[in-house]
């Protein structure tokens, strides 16, 4: 479960409180299915909409994969690949690839158009044993379109025709689209997308889940945490639902002339958290010359060259920081007794620590200079909190949109 906290965010309780009720009521059109853009819900009861047959069929589409190979080359391009390739970094590492000692190193093409990239990931695939999960509901998104071309011919050089076949799995549309009469033709194992969830929306359908699992993460886990939020932020009590509470905050700095939402981790693995979290809003709000631009940054590192501005520079954004309660690794600082870079005042404090207290130092000194902070704590970083923390924001996405006054789920 997370915990929200806007006391930095420079917002008094009467200016939260004057907000309540267009919350309360987006979310209660959003419950009842009344608001527009109401065929796109799907999203809001997935995580108790999953059938145990659909669990099967994906667990044994997933041990084939990670029996029969080395590398998956996933092809999909924003809602396609952004959530899948969000949770495996989240819950493993950006460096999971170099690190996994068992189960398939997962690959994402289609999401640019770079013959260099695309040639890098061919070269890993050429002496390993490899099939692709291509992403596209029509397929005919030029992206993915031209890298999975490319990658069913490696395959069907390397295995044959009917060798390849048993290697290619595609998620599209149940009845339409070019994919779909293809997959039919050729026999190829076929995953749905469904017609009621758009992209940005679709982390938690077979879109991320196949790939996710594949990696060798517990889906279970994943649609659990996802369904404990589903069932907390159901209710249409402003004071006791964080999402319409960080809707609303969003909006009332929107108001107060803060145009820009840069979303901060301390952690380098919620980097593509991050990329997804932009597609999820920017697609959802940035509408009819309105919207909070989404952007990111992962500090410390980026302190050092986004620092000056957030602190110092124009006065048009706020933060919302995501702070990990419990990293995982535990490292100490060692001393040295030479200390020639004057730091043995660290010395056997663990490096989570250390962080911590950047982190608190930066939120200070940045609301000191006039840009306000949400704080969203996180237990860990795992299957779970990533499921719960992914409808976090989709149903807090969902109620600022309409709070905003456009449609989140057209484009």
């Amino acid at each position: 479960m997370i915990k929200l906290d806007y006391s930095k965010a420079l917002l008094s309780a009467e200016q939260i409180a004057a907000f309540a009720p267009k919350a309360e009521e987006a979310q209660k059109a959003l419950e009842a299915g009344t608001c527009a853009g109401n065929d796109f819900l799907g999203w809001l009861h997935l995580p108790s909409s999953i059938t145990a047959e659909f669990m099967t069929k994906l667990q044994e589409c997933t041990q084939t994969l990670r029996e029969n190979c080395d590398t998956v080359v996933v092809a999909g391009i924003g809602g396609s690949y952004l959530g899948a390739r969000a949770v495996i970094e989240l819950c493993t590492s950006p460096l999971r690839n170099r690190l996994c000692k068992e189960g398939p190193e997962i690959y994402f093409a289609g999401c640019n158009l770079s013959p260099d990239y695309m040639a890098e990931i061919a070269e890993i695939c050429e002496d390993k044993d490899f099939s692709v999960n291509v992403i596209s509901k029509s397929g005919t998104t030029t992206e993915p379109a031209i890298a999975f071309r490319f990658f069913r011919e490696l395959l069907e050089k390397k295995y044959g025709k009917e060798g390849a076949k048993e290697r290619i799995f595609c998620t599209t549309d149940k009845a339409r689209g070019t994919l779909k009469a293809v997959a039919d033709k050729e026999g190829w194992e076929t995953f749905v997308v469904p017609d009621n969830i758009g992209g940005r929306f679709s982390v938690l359908t077979p879109v991320g889940l196949l790939p996710i699992a594949a990696a060798g993460i517990d889906i279970n886990e994943l649609m659990s945490g996802a369904a404990k939020a589903k069932k907390l932020y159901e209710n249409p009590v402003f004071a006791e639902n964080e999402a319409m509470q960080y809707a609303a905050a969003r909006n009332i700095l929107l108001e107060k002339g803060k145009a820009l939402e840069l979303l901060v981790s301390y952690e380098p693995s919620f980097g593509q958290m991050a990329e997804w979290w932009k597609q999820l809003f920017g697609e959802s709000e940035g509408k009819d010359g309105k919207g909070i631009f989404p952007c990111s940054a992962i500090f410390s590192m980026d302190l050092h060259s986004l620092g000056q501005f957030v602190q110092d520079g124009t006065r048009n954004l706020f933060e919302t920081v995501i702070s990990v309660n419990d990293p995982g690794a535990r490292f100490v600082i060692p001393n040295d007794e030479a200390n020639v870079d004057g730091l043995n005042f660290l010395a056997g404090k663990r490096v989570d620590e250390v962080n911590k207290m950047a982190e608190l130092g930066t939120q200070l000194a940045h609301v000191d200079g006039g840009v306000p902070n949400i704080a969203i704590e996180i237990p860990e970083m795992s299957e779970y909190e990533f499921g719960y923390l992914v409808y976090f924001f989709e149903k807090a996405c969902a109620i600022s949109g309409y709070i905003l006054g456009v449609n989140p789920f057209n484009q």
